[in-house]
């Protein structure tokens, strides 16, 4: 299957807002999301608004979707820009894909960009790319890893759960 991997226009905040929805509902990628569906349906609009209006404009937080020959979403990454540690980084969140488009690789796509788009920043000269994943997610795990991600060995409990925990991985610019 073929995908225009591209960052949401502000217009589609609505589209937006349905994908973040359905990774929150779907019973096998609900692990590795922070947040609950009954807390995401509960935003404003105008959350999804900003959100769709900084992926736009090219700012942070960026949400890269894969759009499918039909007009379909398939999947999104976001990116977030992280200045606060010890070097400036960017910081992948709301990795999903829909069931159906699993095994396309759309996923690597997504990624692709996501990093593309990291490594591209000027201000600031982003050294590595992190994300967290859940220990239960071992699926996710070995994608990152074959996508050259490591561990750092931190580790922080899971905000939904805090008998789990999530592991930081990492891979650095080249």
């Amino acid at each position: 299957m073929t995908y225009v991997i591209r960052p949401v226009k502000a217009a589609e905040w609505q589209r937006l807002r349905e994908l973040r929805l359905a990774a929150l509902a779907d019973p096998i990628a609900r692990v590795a999301f922070n947040e609950t569906l009954e807390e995401a349906t509960g935003r404003p609009d105008e959350l999804w608004q900003r959100r769709a209006a900084c992926s736009e404009q090219g700012a942070a937080p960026l949400t890269f979707i894969g759009e499918a020959a039909d007009g379909q979403w398939g999947g999104m990454v976001v990116v977030l820009v992280e200045t606060d540690e010890e070097m400036p980084q960017t910081h992948l969140v709301g990795v999903y894909v829909r069931p159906e488009h699993r095994g396309t690789g759309l996923a690597r796509e997504l990624f692709r960009a996501a990093l593309a788009w990291s490594w591209q920043l000027t201000e600031p000269v982003v050294e590595r790319v992190r994300l967290w994943v859940h220990e239960e997610n071992g699926h996710a795990e070995a994608f990152y890893r074959a996508l050259g991600f490591v561990e750092t060995g931190r580790t922080e409990a899971d905000p939904k759960d805090p008998a789990a925990r999530e592991r930081e991985m990492v891979v650095k610019r080249e």
